[in-house]
């Protein structure tokens, strides 16, 4: 019989399956920035990108500032792996709260 592993969150008390909140092939981080015009956009991206790099330098992105529209833009960053989108996600939290 297989038993399904669990841990649940010292903090919190929530509990999830291992291999639910990193599940393979998901590698696409999602990333939408608003600013006051298209330069601050590509100031702003760069910091992101600038991260990303930290972790994985051979990330890749779609970002072109020719499909900046209304002052914002969403861009995909695509790691190696489903860790490393990931830990991108949890250290940009600190970028979009600035």
């Amino acid at each position: 019989m297989k038993e399904n592993q669990t841990d649940a969150c010292d903090a919190c008390g929530v509990s999830a399956e291992i291999g639910y909140i990193i599940s393979e092939g998901d590698d696409v981080a999602e990333v939408t920035i608003q600013a006051n015009s298209p330069e601050a956009i590509a100031a702003r991206f760069e910091q992101y990108l600038d991260l990303a790099k930290s972790i994985n330098p051979a990330v890749k992105h779609d970002f072109d500032s020719q499909h900046i529209k209304n002052d914002a833009l969403t861009i995909k960053m695509q790691f190696e792996c489903s860790a490393e989108k990931l830990i991108f996600e949890l250290r940009s939290r600190s970028l979009n709260n600035a």
